[in-house]
């Protein structure tokens, strides 16, 4: 079993990928983890065997997999026919899930106002390895969430440069998620 907070804590940057161009591209960096954000069931096997054969570990939003459900089934399915390390899921039952089946669970919130800021600090499953926080550009969010938790933090999307990159870590986040292959080499 991975035990996701070191990885995360020696890999500041973390390959965010949308397709398979950039998959392609990341699998080629220093990088050690990917984080999946597309594919279908008919291809996220074939994506998953690409990571695995790079010595990479892969992560796969699982909302973002068109044909999968939000059940207990799609988690089957990513444990027993894929090479993925686990998932990312704004889903709670799908975390829970992940946990079940040995797989790493990454809980994905989506933070725009105060509200969803409260409701975050609410619905932090304990059994989660980490928490991404989008965007990862609100160095206040991040700061207040790191206080509250114990949880290795992911700041991701929107994070573009050098700068956003050593905000995030210098506010309480643990790494940093990003599909701008550039910052990726860092």
């Amino acid at each position: 079993m991975i035990e996701m907070r070191k990885v995360l804590e020696g890999n500041p940057v973390i390959a965010a990928v949308k397709d398979m161009k950039s998959l392609e591209e990341a699998l080629e960096t220093e990088i050690d983890i990917i984080f999946v954000l597309f594919g279908d069931i008919i291809s996220i096997k074939e994506i998953s065997e690409k990571v695995n054969s790079k010595g990479k570990i892969g992560i796969i939003h699982v909302d973002l997999v068109e044909g999968l459900s939000n059940k207990e089934v799609a988690i089957k399915f990513i444990k027993n026919e894929t090479s993925f390390d686990g998932i990312i899921s704004t889903k709670a039952n799908l975390i829970k899930q992940a946990k079940n089946y040995n797989l790493v669970a990454i809980q994905r919130f989506f933070i725009f106002d105060t509200i969803s800021l409260n409701n975050s600090k609410n619905h932090v499953i304990s059994e989660c390895d980490a928490i991404e926080i989008l965007p990862g550009v609100i160095p206040k969010v991040i700061k207040d969430i790191s206080t509250f938790t114990k949880k290795p933090i992911v700041a991701g999307g929107l994070i573009d440069s050098k700068e956003d990159v050593i905000l995030a870590l210098n506010s309480g986040a643990t790494c940093v998620s990003t599909s701008r292959n550039e910052i990726w080499e860092m």
